[in-house]
């Protein structure tokens, strides 16, 4: 049987980044629950490092040359350990349960391990042209 493989067309085709959007839905849940005192602490620095993650990974697909795909690619996988440090720090000072915890970094590590392929491919892209 003939499956047909499908094309990337937009950057929400990317498995990435729909792994992606899936830690920022959860981060965006679980954040609700943090004290009002983090709002512009922990919450703000929390949202904002995993919504880097897929800005960078939709602003990388746009670009034309491997180089600069590979840069903002490479931007939004710092952003993932910015974020799974951020994660710890709320785990130990109690914001998050270890449940919640364990199910968002793993999620994070999903992310991770797909765009380190997506990084890979890029760099080899690189290198032919």
């Amino acid at each position: 049987m003939n499956e047909e493989i499908k094309k990337i067309q937009k950057f929400t085709d990317l498995i990435v980044w729909q792994e992606g959007h899936k830690l920022v839905l959860m981060i965006y849940k679980e954040t609700k629950r943090f004290p009002r005192e983090e709002k512009y602490g922990l919450v703000d620095q929390m949202r904002r490092a995993v919504v880097s993650i897929t800005s960078n990974i939709a602003e990388g697909f746009s670009k034309r040359s491997a180089k600069e795909k590979y840069h903002f690619y490479n931007t939004a996988k710092a952003s993932i350990t910015e974020l799974q440090n951020q994660l710890l720090i709320a785990k130990d000072v109690g914001y998050l349960s270890k449940e919640s915890f364990k199910r968002i970094a793993e999620q994070s590590v999903t992310v991770d391990k797909t765009l380190n392929g997506l990084l890979r491919a890029t760099r080899l892209r690189n290198f032919k042209s």
